[in-house]
C-alpha cells in the first residue's frame, strides 16, 4: 500500500514536541476526553496524539483541511466511523495467519477473513467518498488510493475468489468427533469421524451424555481443584495436544479444500490488509473531535477554523474565545452562562500580568488560552468566533502543585524548581501559563522573585500569561518594561461591574485595593461585617 498520512503532508516528517504531563493536567484535558469518548482505548489514543505538538504551519494547515472535510460531511464521518470497527478487526486478525503455532487450515481461514474485511473496507470507504466532495489533500489522497484499488482488475477477482471460497467453506456445517477418555472420563485423544453438510442436531441420548460429562467435570474439579479449559477453533497446538490432533485431522480430511484455498489465496500474497490499520488512530482522532465540535456548535457556542500565521511574530488575534471545558459542562446538562472575550498577543502585549478577584475567572481564562493553542495546532476547530495565531513550539504551565509533591522541597522549593525547569526547556516560540505562582511564600519574598521571573521572561521573549494575586507587579510595569528584553508586559484584569463578577477580561491597570475589599466582603471580614458579627456586649465594650 502506498504510504501516506492524514496528519502529515508528503514532504513532511514528524518534528513535534511532547507536552509535559503537568501541562496536560493543568489544562484539564482529561475532562474533555472523558466526554469525547467513554472507551478507554480510544482515550489513550487521543491523549497520545494531543500530547504531540507540531508547530510547522504547513503541517497544521494540512490537518485543518482534513478536519474541516470530516467536520463538514457528517455522512462521510459516519461511514468512516463504521469502518473503524472493521479496521480494528483487521488489526487483530492480520497477524494470526502468519503465526506458526496456528494450524495451517486456520491460518488460511484467517487469511480469507482478512481479505474479505479488506475488500469490505475498501468498498465502504469508496462509497463514503462518492457522497462527498472533499477538498483536503489528505482525504483526496485516501480517496485516490481507494479508487485505484477498486478500479483495478485484480480487485474484482479478489472479491469473486473470496465469495467462491466463502461459499465452499460454508458447505461444511458440522463435524462428528470421536473422543477417547481415560478412567476419569477426561478426554485424551480426539479424531474426526465425519464432515457434514448439515447442522448438528442434538439427540436426547447425546444431551444426557453431555450432561453426565458436565457433572463428572464438576466432580473432578471439586476433588482435584483443577480447571477444565474449553478451547475454541484457532487455539494453538502448544496450548492443547488435543487441538493439535484435531487440527491435523481436519487438514487431512479437508485436503482438497485446503489445497484450493492455498491456490486462490496465493494470488494475493502482496496484499497487506493490515497496512490499512495504520489509519485507525488518525481517523479516530478526527472523527471523535469532529463529533464533539459539532455538538458544541449545536449548543449555540462559536466554533471556528483557526487561521495559521507564518510570520514568526508570535501574534495571536481572537474574537469571542472561551474555555472549552465550560462547553463540556453545558453539554453535560449544567446550566451556566459562558462569557466570551477578545484577546491578542503582540509585541506590545506579549506578557500579561493578570490580576482579579478570587473566583473571578483568571484560571479559567488562562486554561482557555492554552487549549486554543493546543486545539488549533492539531487542526481542530477552536472555541472562538475568530482566531489567527502563530503556533507555539510547546506549552509550559505552572499551576499550584499537589501537596504530595512538595514534601521534600517544600512548596516554595517545588515552585522554584518548576520555574527553573520551564526556563531550561522553553524558547521564544513557547507559550507560558503561570497560575498564582509563588503564592506559597510571604508577599515580600514572592514579589521579589516574581519581578526577576518577569524580567527574565522579557529576555526570553515567550508569550506569557502571569496570573497572580500580587497586583503590585502590574502597577510597576514601567520598571519591568525598562529592563532588557523584547516583548512588552501589560496589565490584564478580570472585570467586576457593580460589585458583581462579569468574567470579562480587558487591558487596564490593576484595581488593587478594590479586589482586597471584594475578597473581604465575600468572607465577611470588612469592619461593618465584623461589627454585625460580634455579640452585643463585645460591641458595647468596644464603643465605650
Amino acid at each position: 500500500m502506498e504510504k501516506f498520512s492524514l496528519l502529515y503532508p508528503e514532504n513532511k516528517r514528524p518534528s513535534y514536541k511532547t507536552l509535559c504531563s503537568e501541562a496536560y493536567n493543568d489544562l484539564s484535558l482529561d475532562k474533555i476526553l472523558d466526554y469525547i469518548t467513554e472507551n478507554d482505548a480510544e482515550k489513550r489514543i487521543l491523549r497520545d496524539m494531543m500530547m504531540k505538538l507540531e508547530n510547522d504551519p504547513e503541517v497544521i494547515r494540512y490537518r485543518c483541511d482534513v478536519f474541516e472535510d470530516i467536520f463538514r460531511f457528517p455522512v462521510l464521518r459516519e461511514k468512516l466511523n463504521d469502518m473503524l470497527e472493521q479496521l480494528e478487526y483487521l488489526k487483530t486478525i492480520g497477524k494470526s495467519f502468519k503465526d506458526d503455532s496456528v494450524a495451517p487450515i486456520w491460518q488460511l481461514i484467517n487469511r480469507l477473513k482478512e481479505l474479505e474485511t479488506y475488500a469490505d473496507c475498501i468498498t465502504g470507504i469508496q462509497q463514503a467518498f462518492r457522497k462527498c466532495s472533499v477538498r483536503s489533500a489528505g482525504l483526496k489522497k485516501l480517496e485516490k488510493y481507494v479508487s485505484s484499488v477498486c478500479e483495478s482488475s485484480g480487485f474484482e477477482y479478489l472479491k469473486s475468489d473470496i465469495q467462491d471460497l466463502l461459499t465452499e467453506t460454508s458447505r461444511i456445517q458440522s463435524i462428528t468427533l470421536g473422543v477417547n477418555l481415560d478412567e476419569m472420563l477426561c478426554p485424551v485423544e480426539v479424531g474426526i469421524l465425519s464432515i457434514n453438510k448439515d447442522k448438528f442436531d442434538h439427540s436426547g441420548i447425546l444431551d444426557n451424555f453431555l450432561g453426565f460429562c458436565a457433572k463428572m467435570g464438576e466432580l473432578i474439579n471439586l476433588n482435584t481443584g483443577g480447571m477444565t479449559k474449553i478451547h475454541t477453533v484457532g487455539s494453538t497446538a502448544d496450548e492443547n495436544p488435543l487441538m493439535k490432533n484435531l487440527s491435523r485431522t481436519v487438514a487431512d480430511m479437508l485436503g482438497s479444500t485446503v489445497k484450493h484455498m492455498k491456490t486462490k489465496l496465493a494470488r494475493y500474497v502482496d496484499i497487506s490488509a493490515y497496512s490499512l490499520t495504520a489509519f485507525i488512530p488518525e481517523l479516530l482522532f478526527y472523527i471523535r473531535w469532529a463529533d464533539f465540535c459539532e455538538r458544541v456548535a449545536e449548543a449555540g457556542l462559536p466554533m471556528s477554523r483557526p487561521e495559521i500565521l507564518s510570520d514568526n511574530s508570535g501574534a495571536l488575534y481572537s474574537e469571542d474565545i472561551y474555555d472549552i471545558k465550560l462547553a463540556v459542562q453545558i453539554l453535560g446538562g449544567k446550566k451556566i452562562d459562558i462569557v466570551t472575550n477578545d484577546f491578542e498577543f503582540t509585541q506590545q502585549h506579549g506578557i500579561y500580568i493578570m490580576t482579579g478577584p478570587n473566583r473571578g475567572g483568571k484560571t479559567t481564562f488562562t486554561q482557555a488560552v492554552g487549549m486554543i493553542f493546543l486545539m488549533a495546532q492539531h487542526g481542530i476547530y477552536v472555541p472562538a468566533k475568530r482566531l489567527a495565531l502563530c503556533p507555539c513550539d510547546n506549552i509550559f504551565t505552572h499551576f499550584p502543585a499537589d501537596e504530595n509533591k512538595t514534601v521534600n522541597l517544600g512548596r516554595l522549593g517545588e515552585e522554584s524548581r518548576r520555574i527553573n525547569r520551564i526556563f531550561c526547556d522553553a524558547t521564544d516560540q513557547s507559550l507560558l501559563l503561570f497560575n498564582e505562582p509563588l503564592a506559597s511564600t510571604s508577599f515580600t519574598e514572592g514579589l521579589y522573585i516574581a519581578k526577576d521571573v518577569l524580567q527574565a521572561l522579557r529576555i526570553m521573549g515567550a508569550r506569557t500569561i502571569f496570573n497572580t494575586h500580587m497586583h503590585e507587579l502590574a502597577m510597576n510595569l514601567d520598571e519591568i518594561n525598562s529592563s532588557e528584553g523584547t516583548l512588552k508586559a501589560a496589565s490584564l484584569i478580570t472585570g467586576i461591574n457593580g460589585g458583581q463578577r462579569n468574567y470579562k477580561v480587558y487591558i487596564a491597570p490593576p484595581e488593587g485595593v478594590s479586589y482586597a475589599r471584594d475578597i473581604a466582603e465575600k468572607y465577611g471580614v470588612t469592619l461593618d461585617q465584623l461589627k454585625k458579627t460580634m455579640n452585643g456586649s463585645a460591641l458595647q465594650k468596644m464603643v465605650s
